[in-house]
């Protein structure tokens, strides 16, 4: 049923270690990484450069560089701070082959509750970042780029806080226009759903909102930062290159039962 296309496999795919065992996974790639600071953005900055990547890692706060790794501080909300990563990008490399949308903020509030500050900062960074950072490194982007968007489960069930939910879920839908738009191009654009990751957004919503989350979680945990580094490696590489549009989830099975979560957070009063 597959329609044949006229670009070969090879114009899009450069050698992988898929089908050149011992060769670094993302051997040449070029990569920015949102929200490298910390958590789960440095986890997985540092697991691609472990498999030949080099990779920009962003952040509001500084980024401690490694090996393969080269920190800037940006604000993702921030067209001009997405120009000077493009000019930078442009002048040490040439060219970008993928881009993770990982920066993001969490949200407090109910919908009764929320007010425009809180609403419009969770939007600026959660949905118009990404938006920007497509937007603005696409003309670096050739056929065969990747690009992926870290949603979360509150994109596939309204399980959490209003801004945050509504960002995700935006986020989603953002991910999937892309995949349909940019796909002619022949780039990749794919959605990440992550549960509960231990990161600093966690740390400060409470041990109670953490340990509520585990306790209908099949799995019976959090989700750890390297829990997701293995599923971005892939997506980045060409072992991937007939992935796009897809709504990938890594939880722990919590998706399954998360709307009995917001249920009770409700009946908490907004407190788990």
């Amino acid at each position: 049923m597959g329609e044949h296309s006229d670009r070969e496999p090879d114009e899009v795919r450069g050698p992988d270690s898929a089908l050149n065992p011992g060769r670094p996974r993302l051997a040449g790639k070029v990569v920015v990484v949102t929200g490298a600071g910390s958590g789960q953005g440095a986890a997985e900055a540092r697991a691609l450069a472990a498999e030949g990547a080099q990779v920009i890692g962003t952040d509001i706060k500084p980024v401690e560089g490694s090996d393969g790794v080269e920190g800037l501080e940006a604000d993702v909300s921030s067209a001009d701070d997405w120009r000077r990563v493009a000019a930078h990008v442009e002048k040490r490399f040439g060219r970008l082959d993928g881009l993770i949308n990982n920066g993001a903020v969490g949200s407090r509030s109910l919908l009764a509750d929320v007010g425009p500050a809180e609403w419009n900062q969770v939007l600026a960074v959660n949905l118009t970042g990404p938006m920007l950072a497509i937007t603005t490194l696409l003309p670096l982007m050739p056929a065969g780029a990747s690009i992926v968007n870290v949603c979360s489960t509150a994109s596939l069930v309204p399980h959490f806080k209003a801004a945050y939910t509504v960002s995700k879920w935006g986020l989603r839908g953002l991910s999937h226009l892309a995949a349909m738009e940019l796909g002619a191009r022949g780039i990749r654009v794919n959605a990440v759903h992550p549960g509960f990751v231990e990161t600093p957004i966690i740390d400060k919503l409470g041990r109670d909102f953490a340990d509520g989350h585990r306790s209908i979680t099949p799995l019976n945990r959090l989700g750890k930062p390297l829990d997701l580094a293995g599923l971005m490696i892939f997506l980045m590489s060409d072992e991937s290159a007939y992935v796009n549009g897809a709504d990938l989830v890594v939880d722990g099975g919590f998706s399954r039962t998360a709307a009995g979560f917001h249920q009770a957070m409700i009946a908490a009063g907004g407190n788990r």
